[in-house]
């Protein structure tokens, strides 16, 4: 049938040429307004007209899921998936956003597994999932009454201020941003900067936080103190953390030298880096040679695993300099001093 000519469904009207498209646009703009009921409406005569467009799928379930059809919500966004419409990691992530707000933790948890085991989550997305699965199943082996204490820290917050320096403890901070992942944070985003430009608070909680931002492709710039550092960044430009390209350049010098020679050392030491600049995200540090942070870290290792003092050694052999060298040291120590042991 040509295009001009095309019916609604059970109907006789004939239909204009883009009309679908025009109704995906209402759609659009009424949800944008806050008026879920009317965007609703238009995503799904846009629906009947064009069952397949991921589009108006997306605009629907986030109608839906706003004006509190959650369950309508979760059923579309599970067609979407059986169906293959849309791009599946995007939609599974809206699928479990919903589960979050239906408190259905066991099926999370489910959910999770098998992409685990299927090994379909993306290497970007990898921590944001495991995050998520340590907090569901948590969640759902507690208590009911537990539970709704623990799963509900954002809604007790809404319309008031999140106070975020509240939060000491490494689990609830981890909670929380987890939850913060899966809402719409514009109601919280003056308080996750208001934290991130605080001399005070965590690097650790920092750099969640950061994360929050950067998955909600946040694209203001903000002010980040850490470290008695300051810089201004953009959350939706920033490079995963374990992509910073700093650290893998010291680690790939690093590997150059140690992995073959010590595996298990090498390890570990990879382990500590990564620890650390978990905390530095998204700074960098100085002096700016791989070399020179190579072998403190070397050293540092060494130290802790009781192989003795080969400073002037590792100098030698990395090429680096001996006060950059005591200088990186001096750093590494002080994080030492405030970072958590485990990330």
């Amino acid at each position: 049938m040509d295009k001009r000519e095309r019916k609604k469904p059970n109907s006789k009207i004939i239909l204009f040429p883009g009309i679908e498209k025009r109704l995906l646009e209402k759609g659009l703009e009424s949800f944008q307004q806050r008026r879920y009921q009317e965007s609703i409406r238009f995503f799904e005569e846009a629906m009947e007209i064009e069952p397949d467009n991921t589009d108006i799928h997306i605009g629907l379930v986030l109608a839906y899921f706003e004006a509190g059809g959650l369950h309508k919500a979760k059923d579309l966004a599970n067609k979407m998936l059986q169906s293959g419409i849309g791009d599946y990691i995007q939609v599974m992530d809206l699928y479990l956003m919903i589960l979050v707000q239906l408190h259905q933790y066991s099926e999370i948890v489910a959910t999770i597994e098998v992409l685990l085991e299927e090994r379909e989550i993306p290497k970007g997305k990898f921590e944001h999932f495991s995050r998520m699965l340590e907090f569901s199943r948590k969640m759902a082996s507690s208590k009911p009454e537990e539970r709704e204490k623990e799963a509900l820290p954002i809604e007790e917050f809404k319309n008031k201020k999140l106070n975020l320096f509240s939060y000491k403890d490494q689990n609830e901070q981890m909670q929380l941003a987890a939850q913060l992942a899966e809402h719409n944070i514009r109601p919280y985003v003056e308080d996750i900067k208001a934290y991130l430009e605080s001399s005070e608070g965590h690097p650790f909680f920092k750099t969640m936080l950061l994360n929050v931002l950067s998955e909600h492709e946040y694209d203001k710039e903000v002010l980040l103190r850490k470290f008695d550092k300051s810089i201004q960044i953009k959350p939706s430009e920033l490079p995963p953390v374990h992509q910073q390209p700093q650290l893998l350049t010291l680690i790939s010098r690093l590997g150059a030298q140690l992995e073959q020679e010590d595996p298990i050392l090498y390890e570990n030491t990879k382990s500590l880096i990564q620890r650390h600049f978990f905390m530095l995200y998204p700074l960098e540090v100085q002096p700016a040679n791989a070399a020179s942070w190579a072998a403190a870290y070397h050293s540092l290792a060494n130290e802790y695993h009781g192989l003795g003092d080969f400073n002037d050694k590792l100098v030698q052999i990395y090429g680096a300099s001996e006060e950059e060298v005591e200088q990186a040291l001096a750093f590494i120590r002080k994080i030492e001093e405030i970072s958590y042991p485990n990330i």
